[in-house]
């Protein structure tokens, strides 16, 4: 099997640092966590950046200076992925802006959020041909199975300018209290379910390493950190996004998926 990879998402567009003080806002905390990140066995960093008041911002120059910081850290040894998420403040068009005026070495996607009707497909699909043009790999970000439905059929009908575009599995986002177990991953992999050769997994709570490890497990990669949960596999809170990484690179290197 190949070696399963881990993504850090240190900050999410929410959480501020009276949920967490070592939460990272700026270009310096976000570089720093990186660089902790990327020594404890991340190879891919998720980025949000925000306002000066702690809110979801979506600017090419914020961007621009996050990639900057991060760059002077860790140099080529992370990938650092950019998220064009909306949370309900901007239209699929300000989001493909975004990325296209950001030009980032890549960028999650939320099908619901840039495909919320058909009026949108030719648009997306435009932003697919634009990031294979630009070598700007996307993932595309699936809540439910049947968005992974959906784009598999956008794929068969020639939408995606990319034969097997790698995509991210939620768990959890829409449950009760924000929670998920391990379990919540099977129908996204049931056997009547579209194949994608690059998937991931996230999810929203306590048993964010139970999930992610069942994950990896069954073929997929590990996102892990502080935009979905903020606990250890012992229940105690972590001090870092490092400690959430090093305790997945723990359980994957004892089970023969990292080396």
């Amino acid at each position: 099997m190949p070696e399963t990879t881990i993504t850090v998402a240190p900050n999410g567009g929410r959480r501020t640092k009276q949920d967490h003080p070592a939460i990272p806002l700026t270009a310096a905390e976000l570089a720093r966590t990186a660089r902790e990140c990327l020594e404890a066995g991340a190879s891919m960093i998720h980025v949000h950046v925000r306002k000066s008041d702690g809110t979801h911002l979506l600017d090419a120059d914020a961007y621009r200076s996050a990639i900057a910081a991060i760059r002077a850290e860790v140099g080529d040894r992370m990938v650092i992925q950019i998220t064009s998420e909306a949370l309900g403040v901007y239209s699929p068009a300000e989001q493909i802006a975004v990325v296209k005026a950001v030009r980032p070495q890549a960028a999650s996607l939320a099908l619901r959020e840039l495909v919320p009707d058909a009026s949108h497909e030719a648009a997306f699909a435009d932003l697919l041909a634009w990031m294979q043009r630009e070598d700007v790999l996307p993932q595309i970000i699936l809540y439910e199975p049947a968005e992974a439905i959906r784009l598999a059929e956008y794929r068969q009908r020639g939408l995606l300018a990319f034969d097997d575009v790698p995509v991210l599995y939620v768990l959890g986002r829409y449950t009760v209290g924000q929670t998920s177990a391990p379990t919540d991953l099977l129908p996204f992999l049931a056997l009547d379910m579209p194949r994608f050769s690059h998937w991931s997994v996230c999810a929203f709570g306590r048993d964010e390493a139970a999930c992610v490890t069942a994950g990896a497990l069954l073929g997929g990669h590990a996102r892990v950190g502080f935009e979905n949960n903020l606990y250890r596999v012992n229940g105690h809170l972590a001090a870092s996004n490092a400690d959430l990484v090093r305790d997945v690179e723990s359980a994957l290197r004892h089970l023969g998926l990292r080396r």
